[in-house]
């Protein structure tokens, strides 16, 4: 799978006339609770010829190919990713933290070097509240699908870890698991684990009594003061420039 995924980003860079910097596996696969059927979330970053970035007919800045039962690929232009990077955006974050790499340049590492510097710990803490909370309302009374369990745990975890070490959680909820779970809880999440592992998308389950309170415990806490920094284009203006200037 991997080696078609590669062919089909040789595709896009051929169609669209652009390179393409940067592509990881995001979703479930990437947080390592994928199901049997789950599908191939790959994102990538492209960069097009500097003359159209000079153009005032602009291009697009997203490409996106047809969803299927398979695949869900889509990326955005480098121009559209540095402007995200300035405001912390979380799932661009997220992207270079995914442990499944399809393809990373030297121009993709120029954007990593920065990242450190426009990381926001308090935008991406509210995020993950945020998201916790949002796939709490969609949650069934008596039964609850096992990938908003999951979705809940993951971001609550996440925002757990920002406080503890005020730097941007890793993506995999094993190794959330790891830092951030009370002990006596992860038997039951390891079982949500397998259950999702060797099941389709909808399955479902009962509720769990120990993780809901501490879902719900979690979700009731005061927001927390965390100072956030200021910062400058300067940085992103250079990698903007460096990139542009070697395709």
């Amino acid at each position: 799978m991997r080696q078609e995924i590669i062919n089909k980003l040789n595709e896009i860079e051929k169609k669209e006339h652009v390179k393409i910097i940067y592509a990881i596996e995001s979703g479930s696969r990437a947080w390592g609770f994928e199901s049997v059927d789950s599908d191939y979330d790959v994102r990538f970053i492209y960069v097009r010829r500097k003359e159209d970035y000079l153009c005032l007919d602009e291009k697009s800045n997203v490409i996106e190919l047809p969803i299927d039962e398979v695949f869900d690929i889509s990326g955005w232009d480098l121009k559209k990713a540095l402007k995200l990077l300035y405001k912390s955006n979380p799932s661009l974050l997220e992207w270079f933290a995914s442990p499944i790499v399809y393809k990373e340049t030297e121009e993709a590492s120029c954007i990593r070097e920065v990242i450190p510097f426009y990381l926001s710990s308090k935008k991406l803490y509210c995020h993950y509240k945020r998201m916790a909370r949002t796939h709490l309302k969609y949650v069934d009374k008596e039964q609850i699908p096992v990938k908003k369990y999951l979705y809940i745990l993951r971001c609550i975890l996440s925002s757990q870890y920002i406080l503890d070490y005020k730097k941007q959680p890793p993506i995999e909820i094993e190794r959330l698991i790891e830092y951030e779970l009370p002990k006596e809880l992860r038997d039951d999440v390891n079982k949500l684990l397998m259950i999702k592992k060797n099941s389709n998308e909808k399955q479902y389950v009962n509720h769990i009594s120990s993780l809901d309170e501490f879902i719900m415990n979690s979700l009731e806490e005061d927001m927390p003061f965390i100072v956030d920094r200021e910062v400058s284009w300067d940085r992103l203006n250079d990698v903007f420039r460096v990139i542009i200037d070697a395709y």
